[in-house]
């Protein structure tokens, strides 16, 4: 187990967004925090820190410069999603990111889209490429969200579709939707089930808000997959002691 960082973009500018409000308009976005920096010295920050498979993540239009500065300061060690497709991910891989990120270029219309996965997986490679399973709760059972996380797929994250999109990609990253930007403490349930599922690198995030909660990852997952943690950190506007995570993650 080992911190993974994040850089999110909203309107070029990073920012800490509770990721269900993206879908109500501008008026309706919760901000948790906006830096005075920009993505470029965050990026410098994790470089220097050696923390390797963060992400940026693009919330919107208008996030492309930033995050292209982000890639360039930090060759190979960010990934990034956010509005990728098999038209542009060769681009932000020419600029410096080390993997692709998708979600509703493979996931349409409420379903897996083969058609598009494979001209992903053609266009960049496996090996490049991450499949970012968003999911919310419902009636028990998980599901894909796409579309802001407002729209429910009919991709359940059972043992059987993991093992199938394992065949396509490097590595994973779960936002756990419901709790995401909340700092409500990480979605339990949903953590134990994916680390009875998956076999490859996984990433979740969603809710860390303290060194009890990733100590509390840690044994649910029994050290098989990471975390990310935004808006709790100190270097976000919140409590949590970044250095003091970075710690944690090297000593694991």
């Amino acid at each position: 187990m080992k911190f993974r960082p994040c850089i999110d973009l909203h309107q070029g500018k990073v920012k800490q967004i509770v990721g269900e409000t993206l879908n109500t308009g501008q008026q309706g976005v919760v901000e948790n925090f906006v830096s005075e920096h920009d993505s470029a010295y965050y990026a410098e920050m994790f470089k220097q820190d050696q923390l390797l498979g963060g992400h940026v993540i693009m919330l919107g239009g208008g996030n492309e410069e930033a995050a292209v500065k982000a890639l360039r300061r930090y060759e190979g060690g960010l990934q990034i999603g956010g509005g990728i497709t098999s038209e542009n991910a060769s681009h932000y891989l020419e600029q410096g990111a080390s993997h692709v990120i998708v979600t509703s270029y493979i996931f349409r219309d409420g379903e897996l889209n083969n058609g598009n996965l494979d001209s992903i997986v053609s266009e960049v490679g496996k090996d490049r490429l991450v499949i970012d399973l968003s999911c919310k709760e419902k009636d028990g059972k998980w599901y894909v969200v796409t579309n802001q996380w407002k729209t429910f797929s009919n991709f359940e994250l059972t043992l059987d579709n993991i093992r199938y999109l394992e065949q396509f990609c490097d590595e994973f990253l779960v936002h756990a939707v419901d709790v995401e930007g909340k700092q409500s403490g990480i979605q339990q349930s949903l953590v134990s089930h994916l680390s009875q599922c998956v076999t490859i690198p996984t990433t979740y995030a969603g809710g860390a808000r303290s060194m009890e909660d990733m100590e509390l990852f840690r044994s649910l997952c029994a050290g098989k997959m990471d975390i990310t943690i935004g808006s709790a950190l100190d270097i976000f506007g919140g409590k949590l002691s970044y250095k003091d995570v970075v710690a944690y993650s090297n000593k694991q």
